[in-house]
């Protein structure tokens, strides 16, 4: 039987990824830039997402592939950061030949984090960018970084009983195949441990030294008051196996069931969870094998965001709650 074994998400040739934070104002941005153009997939759940340029993922769209994809706080302002990766991947000559004009293709998906530090300053281009140049060292970050930086779960009764959250990493490798997964936590509910479902964070109790079920509040209370656009957990998964646009998209899906085995409740009309898949290689697979590994990879990369977050901001994180 062949070993699964834990590897870095940056073992996976053919992509960089970066990040860049405002740390003093609690907002950032995450992104993934592809050498070479990357059929590409995604599953929408959430009821409020901020995305751009996700009708290109349809399988009956034209379209076979993106150059970069980004992660980001700010909400809708933060698709701002396209700007600055569009203007990365120009420079770097990578797009569709349009004329004598290089368009990059560009998607991702924003966080609401406004709330967090100051919702005054917000991810734009000139930090899209510096995502970017930070991509050629391609370094492995979790917790308080990139498009993390501003994320909180267990928000049911507000910011007062929520928790510090993150961004988290995981990637597999069995024989040739690898799998990995880059996930920015921001639930309005609670995130569980994915192989024994204990809770690791989310709603406080009223003395605030302890959690209670987010689900089980939402459900007595049937509170809707912390509204749509105060959560979202999005992320992308990536593989080194050679995958169609139409794979891709049943991948994602798939890959989306990570989150239902980590975070509940999930994917509300309070959410705008959003998971991306591409495909960055060419080892043969099965597209349900990948799908099954890609659930999982993301389970592990969400507990990763809550278990490496730090305080701040006035939240408490897992570190400081769980034994």
């Amino acid at each position: 039987m062949s070993k699964w074994k834990e590897i870095s998400i940056h073992e996976i040739k053919n992509i960089h990824i970066g990040h860049a934070q405002d740390e003093e104002h609690g907002t950032g941005c995450s992104v993934i830039i592809c050498d070479e153009k990357a059929p590409c997939g995604v599953d929408v759940r959430g009821g409020g997402p901020a995305s751009r340029e996700t009708e290109l993922l349809n399988p009956r769209m034209s379209n076979d592939g993106i150059n970069g994809l980004f992660l980001s706080g700010g909400s809708a302002y933060g698709l701002d950061v396209a700007g600055g990766v569009m203007k990365y991947l120009e420079e770097k000559g990578k797009g569709i030949q349009v004329g004598s004009e290089i368009v990059p293709i560009v998607v991702g998906s924003c966080i609401f984090d406004l709330n967090c530090a100051n919702g005054k300053v917000r991810p734009d281009a000139t930090m899209g960018y510096a995502a970017c140049l930070d991509s050629e060292r391609n370094i492995e970050r979790n917790g308080n970084a990139g498009a993390g930086m501003g994320a909180t779960v267990g928000k049911i009764h507000g910011d007062e009983y929520a928790m510090k959250s993150g961004l988290g990493c995981y990637c597999l490798q069995i024989d040739e195949l690898q799998i990995g997964a880059i996930v920015v936590v921001n639930a309005i509910g609670d995130v569980f441990e994915m192989d024994s479902g204990k809770q690791l964070a989310g709603l406080l109790n009223a003395q605030k030294d302890g959690m209670i079920s987010s689900e089980e509040e939402l459900v007595r209370t049937l509170q809707t008051a912390s509204g749509f656009s105060f959560n979202t957990t999005i992320g992308a998964v990536i593989t080194n196996a050679k995958f169609t646009k139409s794979e891709m998209n049943k991948i994602a899906a798939m890959a989306s069931n990570g989150l239902a085995r980590t975070i509940r409740p999930v994917n509300t009309s309070m959410d705008g969870d959003s998971i991306y898949a591409l495909s960055v290689g060419e080892v043969k697979s099965n597209p349900d094998v990948a799908g099954t590994l890609a659930a999982y990879v993301v389970g592990k990369a969400v507990n990763r965001a809550v278990l490496e977050a730090e305080e701040k901001y006035g939240y408490k994180a897992a570190k400081d709650m769980i034994n």
